[in-house]
């Protein structure tokens, strides 16, 4: 059986940047176990996988985008970020500052 095209494309994502992926899940676990102890690290190698994904899902759907497949378009957007938060439970949390309570 065929894989869905959303899953094709972020397995060709992740096998064009290995290096970088494999670099963010090792950030992302020590980011997620520390409580946020790596967090310039973890913001700076963050972004530059937010931006890969955000290229890809872009790629994906961007044919889809206009007219009556929108909607199609939107859903199809969220299973990939979701498989993206499959692998990087953290990767919302890239970019946010959080304040720290004394």
């Amino acid at each position: 059986m065929s894989q869905t095209k959303y899953r094709e494309y972020y397995e060709k994502m992740v096998a064009e940047n290995r290096q970088l992926f494999d670099d963010f899940l090792k950030i992302n676990d020590r980011f997620r176990e520390s409580s946020g102890a790596n967090e310039e690290e973890f913001h700076q190698v963050g972004q530059r996988v937010v931006d890969k994904i955000r290229d890809f899902d872009r790629r994906l759907c961007s044919s889809m985008g206009r007219g009556v497949f929108s909607t199609y378009s939107q859903k199809l957007s969220e299973k990939f970020w979701d498989l993206a938060r499959q692998d990087f439970d953290q990767i919302d949390m890239v970019g946010v500052k959080v304040k720290k309570r004394a």
